[in-house]
């Protein structure tokens, strides 16, 4: 592959690792230090969550927080609470603090919520960069604009399939895509006929580039006119099939896949046409 192909895969590899790290660091945070310190506060891990970093980095004792006036634990979070809401939750948590079960933290405590929120800061900062910079070379490629005409092809959707498949040419058919990407059908057949063998996805290619496939599928199927019509009559008389919804959007992302090949080839935009093509 040309240079600015291997600089975007190993860019693509930098962003999965430090996802990785950037999920480490939020488990060990909510399921260690809130979940034995404060477990009032995980339910506002997911709504309030700035403000919920805000006070594990400087305050996660609800024994030292309950003996706080709430002006002064509010004024510990800095600026952030621009809206009623936003104080009116804090001061709910403020509330909880005075009956929880938590444990007792000391300086320790105080200490490992500090280095894990400022690496969780660092850890986002930098997924943020090695975004700027993915899209730097993307643009490099006349075919990431073909590719980001795709409904549900997101700048992130994008450069995955463009760093997956990279030269089109390289590919003599579809099935060599589909194979790339553990996207193709096989079946075990030991001490069954091939009448009672059932055909599944291999998932021996790339799993980043099918998760990547079909979160473009589902946000296409329910976003996209064109692709919630191609969905819905395929969904005719099977509706009531269990997990249904989820095969059909991965025989979905199967076709973007290889329209998004076929674009790359023709190097032309996206047209609604090619749902209908076999």
């Amino acid at each position: 592959p040309c240079t600015a192909l291997r600089e975007l895969r190993n860019l693509l590899s930098l962003k999965r690792r430090l996802k990785r790290q950037e999920h480490g660091l939020r488990v060990r945070i909510r399921n260690t230090l809130i979940a034995q310190n404060f477990p009032e506060l995980d339910k506002y891990f997911g709504s309030a969550e700035k403000q919920v970093l805000g006070i594990v980095q400087w305050c996660l004792d609800p024994s030292v927080i309950a003996g706080m006036e709430f002006v002064d634990f509010a004024a510990l979070l800095g600026p952030g609470l621009r809206t009623t809401a936003q104080r009116q939750r804090i001061e709910r948590i403020w509330q909880l603090s005075v009956d929880s079960v938590g444990c007792e933290g000391g300086e320790a405590l105080q200490f490992e919520g500090k280095i894990l929120v400022q690496g969780l800061k660092q850890v986002r900062e930098a997924i943020e960069a090695t975004e700027d910079k993915i899209e730097q070379i993307c643009l490099q490629f006349p075919e990431y604009s073909y590719l980001l005409s795709i409904p549900g092809f997101g700048p992130s959707v994008a450069s995955i399939v463009l760093g997956a498949i990279g030269n089109p040419f390289r590919f003599d058919n579809a099935k060599q895509v589909l194979k790339m990407s553990g996207l193709d059908l096989s079946a075990h057949r030991s001490g069954k006929s091939s009448q009672r063998a059932v055909p599944v996805i291999s998932k021996k290619g790339k799993a980043h580039l099918r998760y990547a496939l079909y979160q473009a599928a589902l946000i296409a199927s329910i976003r996209n006119q064109h692709f919630m019509v191609y969905f819905t009559e395929r969904l005719k008389g099977r509706e009531k099939e269990q997990g249904i919804k989820t095969k059909m959007r991965v025989k979905l992302a199967v076709k973007m896949l290889i329209i998004a090949w076929t674009l790359m080839k023709k190097k032309e935009p996206f047209d609604p046409s090619y749902l209908n093509r076999e």
